[in-house]
C-alpha cells in the first residue's frame, strides 16, 4: 500500500462492499466508533471509500478530516489508538459502525467520549 494518501473518490475498496454504500454528495459516509466490549459510544468520524479500504486493512481507524481535507489515523498524533474489532454497516447502506478498542480518549479534547460534556435536557 502507497503512504501517499489518495485523493477523495479513489479506492481500492472492495468493489462489492463500494456498491452498497450509499455515501453523502461529498462521498463520505458518517462513521460510529464505539468500544466493542461495553457499547459505549466514542465519537464520529467520516470515512470516504479509501479511508473505509485503509481501516478495513490495517485494523486502525482511518478517518477523512473535513477540515484539514487530509485523512488521519486516529492515535498517530494523540497515542489514542483505535484498534478495530468489527466494521458493519447499517441496513440503509449510510453510515458505519466501527467497533473498536479505544486506547485512551477518543475525543480530541481529551475526553473519553466525545458524547459526554453536553448532555442536553429533555422537556419533562
Amino acid at each position: 500500500m502507497s503512504t501517499t494518501p489518495a485523493a477523495p473518490g479513489s479506492t481500492a475498496l472492495d468493489p462489492a462492499i463500494a456498491a452498497r454504500l450509499k455515501r453523502t454528495p461529498d462521498g463520505l459516509l458518517p462513521a460510529v466508533a464505539q468500544q466493542y466490549d461495553t457499547g459505549e459510544v466514542l465519537m464520529l468520524g467520516w470515512m470516504d471509500d479509501e479511508a473505509l479500504h485503509r481501516t478495513l486493512t490495517t485494523g486502525r481507524c482511518t478517518y477523512w478530516s473535513r477540515s484539514r481535507a487530509e485523512y488521519w489515523v486516529k492515535g498517530d498524533t494523540s497515542g489514542h489508538f483505535q484498534h478495530v474489532k468489527q466494521v458493519a454497516l447499517d441496513c440503509d447502506g449510510d453510515t458505519l459502525l466501527v467497533k473498536v478498542d479505544q486506547v485512551g480518549a477518543a475525543c480530541h479534547t481529551g475526553d473519553r467520549t466525545c458524547f459526554d460534556a453536553d448532555v442536553l435536557p429533555l422537556a419533562e
